[in-house]
């Protein structure tokens, strides 16, 4: 990694589809170490990031494909370096997956989730890690570069990791986290504003079409401890839905007792976007890569469905019987281990 980042002078770091705060964090944090140690660096996104991580340093030079994809098919041509951070294979980038894979650039993927696929000269790939900004964080200390790491980098790099572990309720009882997290509290972060401001400030627009969707259209399978919710891409429209209005509406139903896995699915025209949480040792990861061309981590998943959001419906109302296998291991765990 040190001899390819020396040997680079134009690079473009690049993460998945609707990013989210890590993918968006790893992407900006890189950048700005980066940019600082004399690089010049561009940060494509292949679409639009979401309006409540636009307060991220840096955010306003994005670059979404979809908005300038020649601009941004002549950078990737152009690169010497091509970052892919946050994701594992090319198609979580959707349509700009052919211009990352034809860049002649050395690509470098850097990344938490599980089976990556070969498509770069190098992977940095620990799906222990609870998320990409954590592993960036200690890729960069690994090149000696942590004095660099500045307020900026480490404003990102902190979001990163606090979204991709629901505030740390999740996939964090690493007890390094903490010890990185003060160091990024060293740097200036101050991490009450982050939060207030990625997970406290939302739009009326927002808060009516959270509010619909859980009064609505919440649905709950108490014999198999599920709960799911579904947005129309009319309803969506209705509340003038904007990227990142949706975040975090998963969780929700997992604060009701006898829930212990949440699906929430969301009409984006093109594909059907699932999410998925889920409390304990119950595993959505399995669920995501078997049924919905995603994955994830065992209580925090994503995909998506090409076809119609009932007919993905369909395909959640056939597994829930299946899924109840992993319910009676965990219980039939809970019995032995309490014996």
């Amino acid at each position: 990694m040190r001899q390819i980042l020396e040997e680079s002078e134009n690079i473009v770091v690049t993460c998945h589809m609707s990013p989210d705060g890590d993918a968006i964090g790893s992407s900006l944090g890189m950048y700005h170490v980066l940019t600082a140690i004399g690089k010049k660096v561009t940060v494509i996104t292949p679409d639009l990031p979401p309006q409540n991580l636009m307060f991220l340093p840096g955010a306003k030079e994005i670059l979404p494909f979809t908005r300038y994809q020649d601009f941004a098919t002549q950078l990737f041509a152009n690169a010497d370096l091509v970052l892919c951070l946050d994701f594992n294979a090319p198609y979580r980038v959707d349509r700009m997956a052919d211009v990352l894979t034809s860049s002649p650039a050395k690509k470098v993927l850097i990344d938490h989730h599980i089976d990556p696929s070969d498509f770069v000269d190098l992977a940095i790939s620990y799906p222990e890690m609870s998320s990409t900004c954590l592993l960036v964080f200690r890729v960069l200390c690994r090149l000696e570069l942590f004095p660099v790491i500045d307020k900026k980098a480490a404003e990102c790099l902190y979001t990163g990791m606090m979204t991709d572990t629901g505030n740390f309720t999740y996939n964090s009882a690493d007890p390094d986290i903490y010890i990185i997290i003060a160091e990024l509290l060293k740097k200036g972060v101050d991490k009450d504003s982050i939060y207030q401001r990625v997970c406290n400030t939302f739009s009326e627009t927002r808060i009516k079409l959270n509010g619909y969707a859980t009064s609505q259209k919440m649905q709950i399978f108490p014999e198999h401890q599920a709960a799911l919710i579904t947005l129309t891409q009319e309803e969506l429209q209705e509340y003038k839905y904007e990227k990142g209005d949706t975040e975090s509406l998963v969780n929700i139903p997992l604060s009701i007792p006898g829930v212990t896995y949440s699906v929430f699915m969301r009409d984006d025209k093109e594909y059907i976007k699932v999410s998925t949480r889920s409390k304990g040792d119950f595993p959505v990861n399995v669920i995501c890569e078997k049924y919905f061309s995603g994955g994830g981590h065992k209580n925090a998943a994503g995909g998506e469905f090409r076809g119609s959001l009932q007919e993905c419906v369909d395909v959640f109302m056939s597994i829930l019987e299946e899924n109840d296998k992993y319910l009676k291991i965990l219980e039939e765990n809970d019995k032995y281990l309490n014996k």
